[in-house]
């Protein structure tokens, strides 16, 4: 069949491109005062591009039926109305060969839709700096835009260039166009702007960056800044750190917070491109250990998204993110050399994002090593001064077992240090790296029985009835029973067991859930190594030495199926359902013997 030949233009639904706007890219209907606020500085800066003595002042003047905004910009003439104001995407913000040019805020030519976020139709009434009549035109929701030219008039009915934006708000945005609001939000979005901005003739624009203000003192400046950060994150920070990429024009503050930070929380830093408001929230600006410090900050190189309310993600923010975590690094290290007890402080406070970093740094993982305080038997310490005090000492990664076993150790003059918390094992292997042959190693608890003092020869051969009845009481449950005198003598029994020996039961346990083809194999797969938990019964406690002389045998076993289930409570192990049988059983004969006699 024939086909006709031709090029057509797309026919754009306006109504529908509103519509994404305000359900797809802007998150608020509120970014239409960032918009107008934004075109209003990219033109000034534009005029300054030629003329630097312009004046640079942004009016917004909100009636009960118009918002007006007025800057003293560079304005448009009639040709760029026609090819700028009614060509959706295009912006005049690009140079000769169609790069977006790196001075201006906006650069996707949608800037000015944001207005029928609120209102159906959009004034706009330009002069521009070249000369040339005033052009006024007006855009509608429904597509359509009229243009007119009035010589006599201009943005400002001064003569001077300038553009002013009129809205003439819908019933239905009155929540986002009252003075109220718009003062608020033109406070919010552009109080670092480098230009004069005034909402109904009240000033809204600050004198730029606060960290970059001038001060009397350096103390004077870091109360200032504490003031500032407390106005806008709730807090009075721990300490401010002056940040700076030259690369992305950043300049700007961290403010570490005082109180223990939520590692899993995502930061949400308060991010500024050339002076306007980018993000209240805006994560992903930090390395992740960083989560204790809450940034503000302004770039000029930072690309953002279409919605210029987040970072476009590339290598260039990738540097950022590195560079602010090495400075606040080098703010760890130097308070290390010149303010140890504050120091100490922040690492009570931020502990986890500094061993986080020590995972990657070794500079951070000799503070972590001098300075941070780690749980021993001993009573708190440094790595640094445990293994001064127990040169071949051990650590355990369960912090239950840590808590079940620091007396024992103690009692038996081993070192012992809880590793039981996020990061700890991982530092803990990572320290051969500062220190060769550091000598901390993991403890196996059932080698605390070789340390433990053997029962005297005569008094053991005494009760060799009642090992031999424990030993069948608690066959069944995989467990052998060990006799020793050990301290402390208020601990009537200790539960101890290997890897190996978990490993094994666990094998076990799987085997006789599995079914026959399975629990062939892992029958196979155990080597039969023979190890097994133990009961070690404390032959100095009074209650064991009692039980030990108990002429009921029955009663004797239940006796030792009771100690076997405290001490399985007493080192938080889990339970397996012969445990808890065996737990039951052995409370209810021991209360029935109580009753009964």
């Amino acid at each position: 069949m024939p086909y006709t030949e031709g090029t057509r233009a797309f026919q754009v639904d306006l109504r529908g491109v509103v519509d994404l706007l305000s359900r797809h890219l802007y998150s608020s209907p509120r970014v239409y005062v960032r918009e107008l606020l934004q075109n209003a500085c990219d033109a000034i800066v534009a005029r300054r591009a030629g003329d630097p003595m312009a004046p640079g002042r942004i009016r917004v003047e909100v009636g009960p039926e118009e918002i007006r905004v007025h800057d003293t910009g560079i304005g448009l003439t009639e040709d760029e109305v026609h090819s700028l104001l009614a060509t959706i995407g295009r912006s005049s913000k690009r140079d000769e060969l169609g790069f977006a040019r790196h001075e201006f805020l906006g650069q996707f030519g949608i800037g000015l839709l944001s207005g029928f976020l609120v209102a159906d139709e959009i004034h706009v009434e330009s002069r521009s700096a070249s000369g040339g009549s005033t052009v006024l035109w007006t855009g509608r929701s429904d597509g359509s835009y009229d243009v007119a030219t009035a010589a006599d008039r201009t943005g400002d009915r001064t003569g001077e260039p300038g553009t002013t934006v009129t809205l003439r708000p819908r019933r239905d945005a009155a929540v986002w166009t009252s003075s109220r609001t718009v003062t608020e939000l033109a406070r919010l979005f552009g109080s670092l702007l480098p230009v004069e901005v005034t909402v109904d003739g009240v000033p809204v624009s600050g004198a730029g960056a606060p960290w970059q203000g001038r001060h009397a003192s350096p103390a004077l400046r870091r109360e200032a800044l504490v003031a500032y950060g407390r106005e806008l994150f709730g807090f009075s920070a721990f300490d401010v750190i002056d940040l700076e990429v030259p690369e992305a024009g950043l300049t700007g503050v961290a403010f570490v917070v005082p109180h223990p930070a939520n590692p899993g929380a995502r930061d949400a830093h308060r991010v500024y491109l050339k002076g306007m408001l980018l993000s209240e929230k805006l994560t992903g600006l930090l390395p992740e250990w960083a989560f204790f410090v809450r940034c503000v900050v302004d770039a000029a190189e930072l690309r953002p998204t279409a919605s210029r309310e987040a970072l476009y993600d590339d290598d260039l923010l990738d540097h950022t993110r590195d560079a602010l975590g090495a400075q606040l690094r080098e703010w760890l290290v130097k308070l290390a050399a010149t303010d140890p007890a504050r120091l100490r402080g922040f690492l009570r406070l931020h502990h986890l994002g500094v061993k986080a970093l020590a995972l990657h740094d070794d500079d951070m993982l000799r503070l972590v090593d001098r300075w941070l305080e780690y749980e021993t038997a001993d009573g708190p310490m440094t790595l640094t001064q445990f293994r001064a005090r127990h040169p071949r000492g051990r650590y355990t990664t369960s912090v239950d077992e840590f808590r079940q076993l620091a007396g024992v150790c103690a009692a038996q003059g081993v070192g012992l240090l809880n590793a039981g918390y996020v990061y700890d094992g991982d530092i803990l292997a990572r320290l051969t790296r500062i220190e060769p042959g550091h000598g901390l190693s993991r403890l196996e608890p059932a080698e605390l029985t070789t340390r433990m003092a053997p029962v005297d020869p005569a008094a053991e051969l005494a009760v060799r009835g009642f090992l031999a009845t424990a030993a069948t009481a608690l066959a069944p449950l995989g467990c052998e029973v060990v006799l020793r005198d050990f301290d402390p003598a208020a601990l009537p029994a200790l539960y101890l067991t290997s890897r190996a020996a978990r490993h094994e039961a666990q094998a076990r346990e799987a085997g006789e859930m599995a079914g026959e083809m399975w629990a062939d194999v892992l029958g196979a797969l155990d080597a039969g190594g023979g190890e097994k938990p133990q009961l070690v019964l404390n032959h100095r406690n009074p209650l064991v030495r009692r039980v030990t002389r108990l002429s009921d045998p029955g009663l004797a076993a239940t006796a030792v199926e009771a100690l076997y289930g405290m001490a399985l409570l007493h080192g938080h192990h889990p339970m397996r359902a012969a445990d808890t049988a065996t737990l039951n059983r052995s409370f209810l004969g021991l209360l029935d013997w109580a009753v009964n006699g």
